[in-house]
């Protein structure tokens, strides 16, 4: 019988008052493509740093047997030479130097102090053709995205003869094509025999990918099943505890009067003002309706939601129109005054202050008495009332059914659906009567997105306007009431809901019209 690649049993990890791992068992085969899933919280990272050496030996019970033999890994390094990579959403690579510098940092090939150039990027090229990364060894780091700098780290990975590749959330910020790309060369690594853990919340990558899925839940091991044992439905079971109904809440709504409209919005590159980001672009949104917008990486989303909110660090002309009156918005605190909230894409770089407790983060935006006309006065003379804070503060907690220890827990603590509903409550406290969502579920569990889903369901019944960006297709599809695609800066088509297809809208994104 072949031993598996990968075997860790019976692992078990504690933090100061939490169990994080629970007797935990899960093994890798050879040439496999194994996805590991669970709600936010469930106790995958802390799985992955105990295999990558973070936590080590000593740190945690249980035993750990990779490619035949038991390890102690009691540093990263440890992890890294007996042949386990362990690569993370966001690379580890130095902007400034080409792809086969950044592949053999450290290692580089020379003598007596003095680097070989042309066998350094010979040995590149090699390696990135026998493995089919489309990458060109002299390309400055700097000049690829995010799919071809993950490339370059898999590359990376494969010169220190990694068998075993660990990517954590690896399509997160991919566009298609990039998904794609990835999804082809893993499976010619697995052919080659390479094995790899595949993290992911997007399940239907995990049918299209993997081998086998283990699901965690709770810091215990659910069970390990062939992907044509269970369904999608059956697997979100499995990582919730209970079968998830209205993953996408469906009501009736009658749209009210016009809440935005934008007309002919431009907006420049911030350090180039020659180059132009997003071209005449207009569109409405009325009370009660959902309003998705769609599009590739690079074709103006977020730029265009940023400039609506005044957010945006370059030039911007155009109109907007609130409730019927031009207003002017320079800044994000005009836009709070006109009744205008944002949850912006990158929660822990715009959206909180991870050092700060769940209570400071939530009255953020309602601290400025200028800023909150028809919002909570948390400090309305300049003076922060620490009463009234926490009262507002734990009914937001409350009704979002945000999961703390307590209001002055750390957010940084907080699982990722957790941290984004702090994010959207301190949105709410403002009382938006518009509500610019970009990214709203990104990098959040199954369970979180379907609770995430039914609070815009339920703002929109409230008539809320709402203006949604979401890279996840089903998500604009099912969501939305109307969808606008934009396509390199432009506005490249609008669907009513009943008239959208996944074709219609990828068509129109790619260019087409």
């Amino acid at each position: 019988m072949t031993h598996p690649l990968l075997e860790m049993q019976s692992i078990t990890k504690d933090f100061p008052g939490v169990r994080a791992l629970n007797d935990v068992s899960f093994n890798v085969q050879h040439g496999e493509i194994h996805a590991l899933c669970g709600e936010n919280g469930a106790g995958k990272s802390t799985l992955i740093k105990v295999l990558g050496g973070v936590y080590p030996h000593g740190d945690y019970e249980g035993t750990l047997c990779f490619n035949g033999g038991d390890h102690i890994f009691s540093t990263v390094g440890d992890s890294e030479n007996a042949g386990v990579a362990i690569i993370y959403q966001e690379p580890a690579l130095v902007p400034d130097m080409t792809v086969g510098e950044n592949i053999f940092l450290g290692r580089e090939p020379g003598r007596f102090g003095f680097i070989d150039w042309n066998q350094l990027y010979h040995r590149a090229a090699r390696l990135l053709s026998d493995f089919g990364l489309p990458l060109e060894p002299q390309t400055a780091v700097n000049q690829l995205g995010i799919g071809g700098q993950q490339m370059v780290e898999i590359a990376k990975a494969l010169s220190r003869d990694a068998r075993l590749l660990v990517l954590d959330e690896p399509t997160a910020a991919l566009t298609e094509s990039e998904i794609e790309k990835l999804t082809h060369i893993l499976r010619r690594l697995r052919e080659q025999g390479v094995s790899c853990i595949y993290i992911t919340h997007k399940l239907k990558e995990i049918f299209e990918i993997a081998n086998r899925v283990t699901v965690l839940r709770d810091g215990k091991t659910v069970g390990t099943y062939t992907v044509n044992e269970c369904s999608e439905s059956e697997l979100i079971a499995r990582m919730v505890g209970r079968e998830l109904t209205d993953f996408y809440p469906k009501s009736e709504r009658k749209f009210g009067e016009l809440a935005l409209q934008v007309r002919n919005l431009n907006s420049y590159h911030p350090e180039r003002p020659d180059r132009q980001f997003l071209r005449d672009i207009s569109f409405s949104v009325r009370q009660g309706e959902i309003l998705g917008i769609a599009g590739l990486m690079g074709s103006g989303r977020t730029e265009l939601i940023n400039a609506v909110f005044g957010a945006y660090q370059g030039k911007c002309t155009g109109d907007i129109v609130v409730d019927g009156v031009q207003v002017s918005i320079e800044s994000p605190s005009d836009a709070i005054r006109h009744g205008i909230g944002l949850v912006s894409e990158d929660r822990k770089r715009f959206g909180l202050i991870l050092d700060a407790v769940v209570q400071s983060n939530m009255t953020l935006a309602s601290l400025d008495a200028r800023c909150t006309e028809r919002g909570t006065k948390i400090a309305p003379h300049g003076i922060i009332n620490w009463n009234e804070e926490f009262r507002q503060s734990r009914n937001y907690v409350d009704s979002l059914q945000i999961k703390a220890p307590s209001l002055d827990s750390q957010v940084s603590h907080l699982s990722g659906g957790n941290q984004q509903k702090v994010v959207l409550g301190k949105c709410l406290m403002t009382l938006p009567r518009i509500l610019l969502l970009d990214e709203p579920t990104r990098g959040i569990d199954v369970a979180a997105k379907a609770e995430i889903h039914r609070l815009i369901a339920e703002l929109a019944r409230q008539d809320v306007a709402i203006v949604m960006v979401s890279s996840e297709f089903p998500e604009i599809l099912n969501m939305s009431d109307r969808i606008l695609i934009l396509h390199e800066g432009e506005i490249s088509g609008e669907f009513d809901n009943d008239d959208a297809t996944q074709a219609e809208i990828l068509r129109c994104a790619a260019g087409g019209t």
